[in-house]
């Protein structure tokens, strides 16, 4: 990303800190000072603190003066929330996706090229697994043919990164589950099994982000 002006070095600053947090490199519950910052991005304390209070108004970050800020931690209800929206938004995308041969064979076409690339990813590259995870799911939605719904999506999809970021962190093993689960929504769409497709999301969702009621 390229950034031209004065103005520019807070969006730099805000940029890199909110993806240190959705790849979870800044966890949450960790406090971190606008010096640490400032010196890291190579600038002064403004930038930093316009970028903060941009970061806290979006909700993952708060300002303590003095103290510096707390990385919010994404709590299990957070989490839930999240999940059945995406539920609900991919369930519907999908059926509307599979009622022709065409749109059904052009998501197709488009999920396996990112499995593809998505197996491709280096097992400690976190944030590109994270990015393409999120990618997944952002084409089904967007072939559901709603864009007012797909927008609403794209907020969701970098929530959907944090927690997909720390799911892998926490257990190596979600890698193979996460594609394994990929491979089996993709067939389900093939398929044009749209009450499959909601069964194996729920599982999936559940148990890659260790919700109650998905495998511990």
């Amino acid at each position: 990303m390229l950034y031209s002006s004065a103005a520019s070095a807070s969006e730099r600053v805000y940029d890199e800190v909110k993806e240190s947090i959705l790849t979870n490199e800044l966890a949450g519950g960790e406090l971190i000072s606008e010096g640490d910052v400032a010196s890291r991005c190579e600038v002064s304390r403004t930038p930093v603190r316009e970028a903060f209070l941009r970061l806290q108004a979006e909700g993952w970050m708060r300002l303590y003066p003095k103290r510096g800020a707390l990385v919010l931690p994404v709590t299990e209800r957070d989490a839930r929330e999240v999940v059945d929206a995406r539920k609900l938004l991919e369930g519907h995308a999908v059926r509307a996706a599979v009622a022709t041969d065409t749109s059904t064979a052009r998501l197709v076409a488009r999920l396996q090229v990112n499995l593809e690339d998505h197996r491709l990813v280096a097992a400690d590259d976190v944030a590109q697994f994270s990015r393409l995870d999120a990618e997944f799911h952002q084409l089904i939605v967007a072939a559901g043919g709603n864009e007012l719904l797909a927008g609403f999506f794209t907020g969701l999809g970098e929530r959907h990164r944090r927690m997909a970021s720390t799911s892998v962190q926490r257990d190596p093993r979600v890698v193979a589950r996460i594609l394994a689960d990929h491979t089996e929504l993709l067939h389900l769409i093939e398929a044009r099994n749209a009450d499959g497709f909601d069964a194996a999301l729920q599982r999936h969702l559940d148990d890659v982000h260790d919700l109650p009621g998905g495998l511990q």
